[in-house]
């Protein structure tokens, strides 16, 4: 099943990205580093968002329009008072040419809900409890709609060359998102 596949094939990318949330998680003392944090999602979000919208259709991911995107990103910016039109890290999503990388993308994507409970709980302790809704991810839902996912990933992916093309974009997704967070400059303002 490429759901397992994807796991154990994206694991050292997926810890090396997780290594370098974790430690500016752990540096937010206020609500503004904390909006600084938010736009290196949000930069990144936005552009693999862009990149995979030609091969994600609702007949490709039905529910793709329910699920979390980086519109609650930038509603969380601007709640806590800033600006996405400044300020912004620099971001690139990898190369998606059909849908089978596409959902490799979206796999990374929608994985990150899963870890928004823990960073929730991480921001609490900065006293943060606003412009949260997008670690919020799908609440109470959050477990039904990653299996749905999970599902869709196993019934669409079953060519095994489309297994090493979802698992290379996945790759290419941790590795990119960890590029993005390189640019400390914006983050250490």
């Amino acid at each position: 099943m490429i759901s397992t596949e994807l796991k154990e094939r994206t694991k050292d990318a997926h810890m090396a990205l997780e290594k370098i949330v974790v430690e500016h998680l752990k540096a937010i003392q206020t609500r503004e580093d904390y909006t600084r944090l938010l736009k290196y999602f949000y930069a990144f979000f936005q552009e693999v968002e862009k990149a995979i919208a030609p091969f994600v259709t609702s007949e490709v991911v039905p529910d793709y329009s329910e699920r979390r995107n980086a519109s609650h990103l930038k509603a969380d910016i601007e709640v806590l008072g800033g600006d996405v039109g400044k300020d912004m890290p620099q971001a690139a999503a990898p190369s998606i040419t059909n849908k089978y990388q596409a959902l490799g993308a979206l796999y990374v994507m929608e994985g990150s809900v899963l870890g928004g409970r823990t960073i929730v709980k991480m921001l609490g302790k900065s006293n943060i409890s606003t412009g949260i809704s997008f670690f919020s991810g799908y609440g109470e839902n959050t477990p039904v709609l990653w299996g749905r996912f999970i599902e869709l990933l196993n019934q669409q992916i079953t060519r095994e060359e489309h297994k090493q093309e979802a698992i290379q974009a996945a790759k290419d997704t941790f590795d990119l998102f960890a590029v993005t967070f390189r640019d400390t400059a914006v983050l250490q303002r």
